[in-house]
């Protein structure tokens, strides 16, 4: 999993055209919708000098972007919209933290999307922004995958209000999309924090405190992720507040109220993950006690047995000349049989004090 390094990312300048995500090799492809209640038209691999004439500015225009790979191609669609050098810096740079800005008759916003990584216990992230302006809503994804797979089909069939909203309420999908990833991945690491629950109860080995510690940091990293999401999505309220920013109609405002009501559902999930994660922690480091004074338990007794053995070899281990049981005929079987007397005691009054 790549860390985001919010506090120590990487120094580029927002008006740097660099790219700073991982997916270097991916070619940039444009995607086109533009429908409404009655009609739809989809462009495929479409080039830039064609994406003027095919917008229809009566219509919904969802114009996405997959791959984040050559700079001068984002930067020329960015300022075909009005998107200014910082605003396309931030796209670029994949080591900003999750925000929601208002530029005028912009409205940009840039989120992290997350997803669990199959059979490993790292999460992938990717960055997502978007540019609402108008009727037009831009989408910029760092690789082509599937968040959006089912939002496209219901425009495609005409399913629900989509065709018959703007684009306010297309972002609005888009955004419940990803943050549906979230719930996917929160409930792929709580499915993996039950095995570590059920492994720490059965082993003691240092691998399943490692275990432990790496979904803690897993679980960190959400909720890093989640917080500014949730604060961005509250400034909305704002906007509607201040009426200010048009481009989001009144009667879709509550739709992104909703949206942060999940964040705040998210966040108190991932609290008490965290609890359950401490829990089995406390519980690891008990059994590993637990165990330690099992053996220290087994040791003091065994060196019990041993103790007053060791003081009658001692006591006939000296070197003194006269020694009267050194003439006594059976002197040897009389000694191991009081020591062998001595430890069969012992063992009885440790059974039944039950120290072993």
């Amino acid at each position: 999993m790549r860390k985001i390094k919010y506090k120590k990312g990487r120094k580029v300048h927002s008006s740097s055209l660099e790219y700073t995500g991982v997916h270097k090799d991916t070619r940039t492809e444009i995607q086109l919708f533009v429908y409404d209640a009655h009609d739809i038209k989809e462009f495929q691999q479409l080039v830039p000098n064609n994406i003027s004439k095919s917008i229809d500015e009566s219509k919904v225009n969802w114009l996405n972007i997959h791959g984040l790979n050559e700079p001068e191609l984002i930067a020329e669609i960015g300022e075909k919209f009005g998107a200014d050098s910082f605003i396309i810096g931030d796209i670029l740079n994949t080591t900003k933290r999750t925000k929601l800005e208002e530029y005028h008759d912009i409205l940009f916003f840039n989120v992290k999307s997350l997803l669990p990584i199959e059979n490993s216990n790292t999460i992938s992230y990717e960055q997502i922004s978007f540019i609402l302006k108008d009727n037009m809503l831009l989408s910029f994804q760092e690789k082509r995958s599937d968040f959006f797979t089912y939002i496209r089909e219901r425009i495609r069939i005409n399913s629900g209000v989509i065709r018959t909203k703007k684009a306010d309420f297309l972002l609005y999908l888009l955004l419940d999309a990803i943050i549906e990833n979230f719930y996917i991945t929160i409930e792929s690491e709580e499915d993996k924090v039950d095995q570590i629950i059920n492994l720490s109860k059965t082993s003691t080995k240092p691998e399943v405190l490692e275990l432990i510690e790496k979904h803690r940091d897993n679980f960190n990293f959400l909720k890093r992720s989640i917080i500014p999401l949730r604060d961005s999505l509250y400034s909305i309220k704002s906007m509607k507040d201040d009426d200010v920013f048009n481009d989001i109609q009144a009667e879709n405002y509550s739709f992104f109220s909703r949206l942060h009501q999940k964040c705040l559902e998210l966040l108190e999930q991932i609290e008490s993950d965290l609890i359950t994660l401490e829990s089995a922690s406390n519980y690891f480091f008990s059994a590993q006690n637990q165990k330690m004074n099992e053996v220290m338990k087994t040791l003091t007794v065994v060196s019990m047995f041993f103790l007053p053995l060791t003081f009658i070899v001692g006591v006939y281990g000296q070197n003194f000349k006269y020694f009267p049981e050194l003439e006594w005929k059976y002197g040897y079987f009389i000694i191991w049989g009081i020591m062998l007397t001595i430890v069969a005691v012992m063992f009885v009054y440790f059974k039944v004090k039950k120290w072993f």
